[in-house]
């Protein structure tokens, strides 16, 4: 089976031949996304990423109940059911110390947090994940605000590739790809000087005979977006490019949900974009929708409601990770004491830390149930309306039938 680097490869060549492509990394925060994506994959004849981070999936299950292992098998579950025929590619998104919640709600130290990065690591492995994005570009020992030092971004990334590739020879596992950048993506733009930098430690770093084919497919830099800009720079990207294709690389943005200029991606040179808090938007619009039919149906037939918003509301809330998104002025606030649309946007935001919660679910249960004695499958619904935002970025990414591109 050919490796994602293959495929990134086959991209260089078709823009060198005049077709500029980008792949799609969705980021599977629930099971009705990881649903849509794979059918949208299906029936578009395109393949597709699916960038997990150890907040969504873990070796304790993560906010979705899943491990890598069952995450990968549930994958191969929706694409035995929709019959697709294109690749399907399982990725850690954001690999490194203190880039899940709980270790730094638990304020472990380095060292402790980077043996529990690499036990992901190795799980990952196991499951069958084609790409490891390593990112130990968050420092909790600094004081707040601080970057880490380049040079120490470059020796704690060396350190996670070195012992994830021992860990695969010693399992006896074929290559995996990998995904590095400079600085965690919030916005902005990448320091070019620093990004040089990088990439120049990093591969005289990586010189080393059993090293040598761990580098990276993927270089993720800063292109201007975040999860409150929305703007692509493609002047920065294309510079970019043309920095990391002589390595063999291509550059990735993160951050990239409700950018206005997608199509500009494949046009940039751009290898991939991640997609993830959008999806997780469209799956609360759907479900909110169906909330509504459901007040209306239970008003007319006497029926107690499922109330799935209120219960998804308390949800939100008592999780506390709304929390992390509150802007200066709002701190110290109850949730229910924000504005309402400030509250709705936090609501919607943080849903996909509690769509598996079983309360959420329970009240998820009782709305389908409500709904189906007037339509035949509400969940096909969701599904649907979280697929149509999918396909949208496969459209501007130009990869509809792209496997038949792929496989010239």
């Amino acid at each position: 089976m050919a490796t994602l680097h293959n495929y990134l490869l086959r991209q260089i060549e078709l823009r060198e031949q005049g077709t500029e492509l980008a792949l799609l990394a969705v980021c599977p925060n629930s099971a009705a996304v990881l649903e849509a994506a794979v059918a949208v994959a299906a029936r578009t004849n395109a393949p597709m990423l699916f960038a997990a981070t150890l907040n969504q999936v873990d070796r304790d299950g993560g906010y979705t109940g899943w491990t890598p292992q069952r995450f990968v098998e549930e994958m191969q579950g929706y694409a035995a059911r929709y019959g697709c025929r294109s690749p399907l590619f399982p990725c850690l998104d954001h690999g490194g110390p203190w880039l899940k919640d709980s270790h730094s709600r638990d304020n472990l130290p380095l060292d402790q947090a980077m043996s529990e990065v690499k036990a992901s690591l190795t799980a990952c492995l196991q499951a069958g994940y084609s790409l490891l994005h390593i990112d130990p570009t968050v420092d909790r020992t600094l004081p707040p605000g601080q970057p880490p030092a380049i040079e120490t971004v470059v020796e704690r990334t060396v350190e996670l590739i070195e012992h994830t590739e021992n860990q695969r020879r010693l399992l006896g596992l074929p290559p995996v790809d990998y995904e590095v950048g400079t600085e965690e993506v919030h916005g902005g733009l990448v320091d070019i000087h620093n990004f040089r930098r990088f990439l120049d430690l990093l591969a005289s770093r990586l010189d080393e005979p059993d090293l040598r084919a761990a580098w990276p497919c993927f270089i993720v830099a800063q292109v201007g977006t975040d999860l409150h800009t929305t703007f692509f720079d493609a002047a920065v990207a294309r510079q970019l490019t043309q920095i990391v294709l002589p390595y063999g690389s291509l550059l990735k943005g993160h951050y990239s949900d409700w950018v206005e200029n997608p199509t500009a991606y494949p046009a940039a040179g751009m290898g991939g974009a991640n997609v993830g808090p959008e999806f997780t938007a469209e799956e609360f619009i759907a479900l909110q929708e169906l909330d509504r039919r459901d007040a209306r149906l239970s008003a007319n037939r006497k029926l107690p409601p499922a109330g799935f918003i209120d219960a998804l509301e308390r949800a939100v809330d008592a999780s506390g990770r709304w929390r992390k998104w509150l802007q200066p002025g709002e701190t110290g606030q109850a949730l229910a004491e924000l504005q309402s649309d400030r509250r709705l946007w936090l609501v919607q935001t943080s849903a996909r830390y509690v769509w598996a919660a079983p309360e959420v679910a329970a009240a998820r249960r009782r709305l389908y149930s409500h709904i189906s004695l007037v339509t035949t499958d509400p969940h096909s619904y969701v599904v649907a309306q979280v697929a149509r935002a999918i396909e949208k970025y496969v459209s501007a990414f130009n990869l509809y039938d792209s496997m038949s591109l792929y496989q010239q």
